[in-house]
């Protein structure tokens, strides 16, 4: 049946001389592969800019259920960036979330709360005019709000330690693959403090890289 969906553009993989297979995450039927048909040849009526990473879209296909590769019909921008491709710091920070979202999304089914945000955040990316230099941080502990594994914030001076396997503040001490201590614990809990993924923490330069290991290991922990 035709199905009409949002979606957000993740991977594409050359098929032929002229088509592609797109990973697209959707609304309605969530991770799905697509075959866009004649997308690199000159009579192509789909501009191969809509399948940048992470790009919004609005797509119609023929949808079957369990079926491994859909039909593309139609799609089209649902918003266009206006400041992410002029922008190095914004497309890289795009392209970093482009591939934690693929490796942490594997599922065949609507999640429309955590679509949502996805879909917002992205937006929310492309309208910054300052302060992006913590989006992926934040963007990264909020997500994890929908993944099953968001931090609970029982931080205190008591427990001011944040246990990675646990998911919760703690009073024990440990390898740093397995405890976060200040300052890092407390930038979690600032940020467990907040919804949006475009909200700004105050996050100094210099420890910026280091939160960003302890928190990809926190995914590795959980996924």
């Amino acid at each position: 049946m035709l199905q009409a969906t949002r979606g957000i553009i993740f991977k594409t993989v050359k098929y032929s001389e002229s088509s592609i297979i797109a990973k697209i995450y959707t609304e309605q039927s969530g991770l799905q592969s697509y075959m866009v048909r004649g997308l690199r040849s000159k009579k192509s009526t789909i501009r191969q800019a809509l399948f940048q990473a992470l790009t919004p879209v609005e797509l119609v296909a023929y949808h079957r259920e369990k079926k491994e590769l859909q039909n593309l019909k139609e799609i089209k921008v649902a918003y266009p960036f206006v400041s992410i491709p002029f922008d190095i710091k914004k497309s890289t920070i795009l392209l970093f979330l482009n591939e934690v979202l693929y490796q942490v999304i594997r599922e065949e089914e609507s999640n429309p709360d955590l679509f949502n945000f996805i879909f917002n955040a992205i937006i929310k990316l492309d309208k910054l005019t300052e302060n992006n230099s913590v989006f992926h941080l934040v963007f990264l502990v909020q997500l994890t709000r929908f993944l099953g594994f968001y931090p609970f914030d029982n931080f205190s001076e008591q427990q001011p330690n944040f246990d990675l396997t646990e998911g919760r503040f703690t009073h024990s001490t440990g390898p740093d693959t397995v405890i976060a201590i200040s300052p890092y614990s407390n930038y979690i809990s600032s940020i467990t403090k907040i919804k949006d993924a475009d909200r700004y923490v105050p996050i100094p330069s210099q420890h910026r890289r280091k939160l960003l290991e302890i928190l990809l290991n926190y995914y590795r922990h959980h996924v």
